[in-house]
């Protein structure tokens, strides 16, 4: 068991690679990087990797392979269905379909409904969420301002919803503002009216326990690069049926259980869920990864949420010092997640995210976070003429070095200005005269 002290802090929680590393500055100097982009995308956990390795001399394809090494791949890819359905308390019946990302299990599951589902979300989701449900059956809802807003205004769309199957659509945690939404609540909402309800669980897996029975959602998508096990997987876990009835998502090998030729054209009989839609040699290592992370995730909880809270605590109050701070929020009643995305007053963006990075070793994302309508709407609210902000946000890599790095470098830009000249370049801002080097595996 790998654990790490984070300095300042007493909490224990599992460590990450690349905690010590160090980058370079505009300036000449080197400092440890202060990575606050867990929401884009989280670091690997040392016991992910060590999974990983330990899996690597045992890696070959999986399924058919008669070879040992390829039953033990098997055994491994397998196995990993169970593991995963553990970590999102599913019910045992529930399908485990690997796929990409959070995107591509959102995609697959908009694929797999019935012809003429309606359906319904809000206008708040991330562009995943957002995006792959198209026509007149889909009713966009427009962002609630509390947590009771949201569960009445969701009753009221399926009030008016079309007769006929129905499937709700709701973030458990916002990767804007990190705020918890309140799934269980509208779950219940969900199936008075007989819908079923997806749960875009990206943000919210890395940072809080999910019971799929007790919130009573029936799908539930998550990434691994998200959960601390960046090697390319993630997962759609629920009800088999509509899945079971659709056309694969992708055609070939694995999705079929046997091809027959009749001179003119082929008959093909699709194999069953889950591998009706897992098409193509599967990724067993970043399978194997994502179900490690769940269970070392699982092991840590209370010290993970305690980690999180002590510094989201610490880098709010730390913010609002900062002259011309407006921090975006949706839900104003929610806890959150480690997620904070703001504006200054008279400061662009992507200056902030430049500088911060070229003079402070600080890493933080800028821009509209792949959620344009409700950062577009939330940045007007706060007076701002741009639409973008910038997004801190932590995780199990982050220290409180690095909150309070992050907010004394604002607290310098803002009052005393940059200390090196930038400009703007294919728009986005970059240090000029910028003589970092990249390190050695990239010369």
């Amino acid at each position: 068991m790998t654990l790490a002290i984070t300095p300042g802090t007493t909490t224990a929680v599992p460590a990450v690679v690349g905690a010590d590393l160090r980058v370079p500055l505009v300036t000449g100097e080197r400092v440890t990087y202060a990575n606050l982009d867990h929401a884009a995308s989280a670091p690997c956990l040392q016991e992910v990797r060590d999974a990983v390795d330990e899996l690597l001399p045992w890696y070959a394809s999986v399924h058919r392979g008669a070879g040992f090494a390829s039953q033990v791949s098997t055994r491994v890819y397998e196995q990993a269905r169970d593991r995963i359905r553990r970590f999102v308390g599913a019910h045992s019946s529930d399908a485990v379909v690997f796929t990409r990302n959070t995107t591509d299990s959102l995609n697959l599951l908009a694929r797999s409904v019935p012809k003429n589902t309606a359906v319904v979300l809000f206008d708040s989701e991330h562009h995943a969420a957002l995006l792959p449900w198209r026509g007149p059956n889909v009713q966009r809802v427009p962002a609630p301002s509390s947590s009771g807003a949201a569960v009445v205004a969701l009753d009221r769309a399926l009030a008016a919803a079309p007769v006929g199957p129905r499937l709700v659509i709701v973030t458990g945690a916002s990767n804007v503002t990190g705020e918890l939404w309140p799934v269980a609540e509208l779950a219940k909402v969900a199936r008075r009216h007989g819908a079923r309800i997806a749960l875009d669980a990206a943000q919210l897996a890395p940072h809080r326990p999910i019971n799929a029975r007790e919130l009573g959602v029936d799908y539930i998508a998550f990434s691994g690069h998200k959960i601390y096990a960046p090697f390319g997987a993630g997962v759609l876990v629920g009800r088999a049926d509509w899945l079971q009835q659709a056309q694969p998502y992708l055609v070939g090998g694995g999705a079929t259980s046997k091809v027959t030729d009749h001179g003119d054209r082929l008959g093909v009989a699709w194999s069953a869920v889950p591998e009706r839609h897992e098409a193509g040699s599967p990724n067993v290592v970043g399978v194997h990864a994502l179900a490690a992370a769940c269970e070392i995730l699982s092991r840590h909880w209370e010290q993970t949420v305690a980690h999180e809270q002590e510094l989201l605590t610490r880098l709010q109050n730390g913010l609002r010092t900062i002259p011309g701070f407006r921090e975006l929020a949706i839900l104003t009643d929610a806890d959150k997640v480690g997620v904070v995305s703001f504006t200054i007053s008279g400061f662009d963006a992507g200056f902030l995210a430049a500088a911060l990075s070229a003079e402070y070793g600080i890493g933080v994302r800028d821009g509209a976070f792949c959620a344009h309508v409700i950062v577009g709407r939330l940045v007007k609210q706060v007076g701002s003429h741009e639409e973008r902000a910038v997004r801190a946000s932590i995780g199990l890599g982050t220290t409180p070095e690095h909150v309070d790095r992050l907010v004394a470098a604002l607290r310098t830009l803002v009052t005393e200005g940059p200390k090196w000249t930038y400009a703007q370049r294919d728009g986005r801002w970059v240090p000029q005269d910028d003589n970092r080097t990249l390190p050695p595996f990239l010369a």
